[in-house]
């Protein structure tokens, strides 16, 4: 699956409601505005991405990275 701003928007706001939260709690908690949230859950590509780390981390989302096989880098 490719990963996207607006799959991660959605994670968040599944994650926020079954943790009973509203988008002004998570604001509140992650000390971001509220427009911040609404805009990172609807997907808006140009969301910070500091903040939107944070945020993740904050409702306890884990993400994972990994680096490219050793034959593509080579191919460069």
């Amino acid at each position: 699956m490719e990963i996207s701003s607006k799959y991660i928007g959605s994670i968040i706001k599944e994650v926020r409601k079954d943790l009973k939260l509203t988008q002004s709690d998570v604001a509140t908690i992650c000390g971001t505005g509220l427009r911040f949230i609404i805009e990172l859950e609807n997907g808006k590509p140009s969301c910070q991405i500091d903040k939107s780390l944070h945020v993740l981390q904050s409702l306890g989302i884990k993400i994972g990275l990994s680096k490219p096989a050793d034959s593509i880098i080579n191919d460069f």
